[in-house]
């Protein structure tokens, strides 16, 4: 995750993480990305079963029943275990979370093992009896996802009605004082709807959200060509970055965040360069605690299976399992090629790659997202296609 908020509006210093000692344990939530410790953050798709058709669905849900879920006991040993490795957040994530008749009773159990909650969600169950129950059990944050304004997110949802569903949600949760924000997943079918989506995020008063950048993965791997072209990227994370500001400038302190393509950081710190050099120095000193993609370092993933993934963009790469071992157990075991690739990844970039071998970001973004180019080049261990940095940008002779 990029702050853009944090980083380009300065509302973190260096100073905020370090007086904590950069401990997950003791970091308030939106400074977790700049521990040291790097325990992980862990998704877990509880179910895969989901009321929705999303067309990028990492997780390829659908609306059937899957006999194989992790059963509520199993959950609870599953939450112990995380509990006692250290893990500062669980995300309960779908399919639709939801769905999954437990939800509640393994939320409240994670709390009282002194874990953050949160859930992942499309919005549309939260009615007023659902957004109550979820104020009761203590979630921390609610993340709902929406693809654009209505008639693009009811297409990508595949359900007519989803959009003002999420938005009835939404309201319902921020009517019982629980935190929530947006999630949305930028393509070339809905990136000039952001405006909209910042406008939206002013008039419902919405302090958070997330925007993903396309990963390869899931009915998402159909999507390569929808992707942006590096142009695009460049000027929808300008846009981003202006509106941030923008709201900032009016009072109203939006967390706003970029997710999975860590080029944004030496971008923004590069746009700073010119603007605030000394903020520019300030955010390059975060971006290097913050130490670029963290799939198999601090994030990992748990299907609903007991599967152990990378992230939770790597189904089709399993660690292990939890009902065989302990979800610590395997993330500590660099025995598997992939898990230990992944937590020092460096030497391999630098064997298999060619512009992430030579960028000199590279210890600021940790070679980006490797699922982009095992689904591009066909070597997890190649350039991230994604990347948008031009030659200059990345050369290590350019100075600036």
């Amino acid at each position: 995750m990029i702050g853009i908020s944090k980083l380009y509006c300065g509302t973190v210093e260096p100073s905020d993480a370090l007086r904590y000692g950069r401990d997950s344990k003791k970091l308030p939530p939106h400074l977790l990305q700049f521990s040291k410790d790097k325990r992980p953050v862990v998704v877990w798709n509880v179910t895969k079963k989901c009321n929705l058709k999303c067309i990028h669905c990492y997780a390829h849900a659908d609306d059937e029943n899957d006999s194989d879920e992790l059963t509520t006991q199993e959950g609870k040993e599953l939450i112990d275990d995380l509990a006692d490795f250290g893990v500062p957040v669980i995300l309960f994530s779908g399919g639709e979370p939801l769905m999954r008749k437990d939800l509640p009773e393994l939320v409240t159990y994670a709390r009282s093992k002194g874990l953050r909650a949160v859930i992942s969600t499309n919005g549309t169950l939260i009615d007023e009896k659902m957004a109550r129950r979820l104020k009761e059990i203590g979630l921390s944050y609610v993340g709902i996802s929406i693809d654009g304004t209505m008639p693009t997110n009811d297409n990508f949802r595949a359900i007519s009605g989803a959009f003002l569903a999420a938005i009835e949600g939404l309201r319902n949760c921020q009517k019982e004082g629980i935190k929530v924000g947006l999630r949305f997943t930028i393509n070339k079918y809905n990136m000039d709807e952001i405006p909209d989506i910042f406008d939206l995020i002013e008039a419902e008063k919405i302090p958070r959200i997330c925007f993903y950048h396309l990963v390869y993965s899931g009915r998402g791997s159909e999507m390569i060509d929808h992707d942006l072209s590096h142009e695009e990227s460049r000027k929808t994370v300008d846009l981003i970055l202006d509106r941030t500001e923008e709201l900032h400038k009016k009072g109203l302190p939006v967390e706003v965040l970029t997710v999975d393509n860590h080029c944004d950081g030496p971008y923004i710190y590069m746009r700073l360069l010119n603007k605030d050099p000394n903020r520019a120095e300030e955010v390059l000193e975060l971006l290097k605690m913050n130490q670029g993609n963290s799939s198999g370092i601090g994030i990992g993933c748990i299907s609903w299976d007991g599967s152990i993934h990378p992230d939770q963009f790597w189904r089709h790469y399993s660690f292990g399992n939890v009902r065989e071992r302990n979800f610590s157990d395997v993330w500590k075991d660099t025995s598997d090629e992939l898990m230990k690739g992944l937590k020092d990844r460096k030497g391999l970039i630098r064997q298999n790659a060619d512009r992430c071998a030579r960028c000199r970001w590279l210890d600021v973004c940790n070679a980006n997202f490797r699922v982009r180019a095992e689904a591009v080049h066909g070597n997890l261990w190649a350039d991230d296609p994604a990347c948008y940095l031009t030659e200059e940008e990345i050369s290590s002779e350019n100075k600036s």
